[in-house]
């Protein structure tokens, strides 16, 4: 772990208890004397603080230092993604994070089952736990979308992953992508952009819809 997010880092002083105060002393072995570092993900600032007490329920923590620190993609690139099982897209979320994925777009695609409902209080949970473990400064954004008409209002410059001659090289020149849902893009949505904005991978194999998301970031990230 790279550093602990806490909301109220930045202040001068600070007690750590329940889970906080578990993790850092029972399962990181920190003590009295250590150095930790905390981050609230809102003001671009690591803080640098001392562990001055410990008991069993609470720790004691002292400002030293507040730094200037961005760590995020040298890139951004927005996903639209057709949304599939959230169950799924819940065990590659960490490695989009860790890319350095700035945003996602669920959109309910026509293949899309209308069941499938996200808790975004648990994906943001699963992300500020991959965020702290890779080093992230900065939150990934998530949004949902009714449909793709709707999304390309408001993302004109999307492309399509979808098979084309059209390959998608490493390191494109792309922001935006959108990667439909098990089974694929319905016609009537494939209509809806030009020959030229849908793009493709050099393979003819059929890859997973969180295979392809992930396929993706690393090529225009990575």
């Amino acid at each position: 772990m790279l550093y602990l997010y806490l909301k109220t880092a930045g202040e001068p002083s600070l007690r750590l208890t329940g889970d906080e105060h578990r993790y850092i002393f029972k399962v990181r072995r920190h003590k009295e004397g250590d150095t930790l570092y905390l981050r609230n993900l809102e003001d671009g600032l690591i803080h640098r603080y001392l562990v001055e007490a410990i008991d069993k329920k609470s720790a004691s923590l002292m400002l030293q230092e507040s730094m200037a620190l961005e760590v995020k993609a040298g890139k951004k690139l927005h996903l639209g993604w057709c949304l599939i099982d959230p169950k799924n897209i819940e065990k590659v979320l960490p490695s989009l994070n860790e890319m350095g994925v700035e945003k996602i777009t669920f959109i309910y695609c026509k293949r899309s089952q209308k069941s499938f409902k996200l808790d975004f209080k648990r994906l943001e949970k699963i992300l500020l736990n991959s965020s702290q473990q890779s080093g992230r400064s900065v939150m990934m954004q998530l949004e949902m979308a009714e449909d793709l008409k709707t999304f390309l209002k408001e993302n004109p410059t999307s492309k399509m992953l979808n098979f084309s001659e059209n390959r998608l090289a490493s390191q494109a020149n792309i922001d935006t992508v959108v990667i439909g849902c098990e089974g694929g893009f319905h016609e009537e949505e494939v209509a809806l952009f030009d020959p030229k904005e849908i793009v493709g991978f050099d393979t003819p194999l059929v890859l997973k819809s969180e295979s392809a998301v992930c396929a993706v970031a690393s090529k225009v990230l990575l």
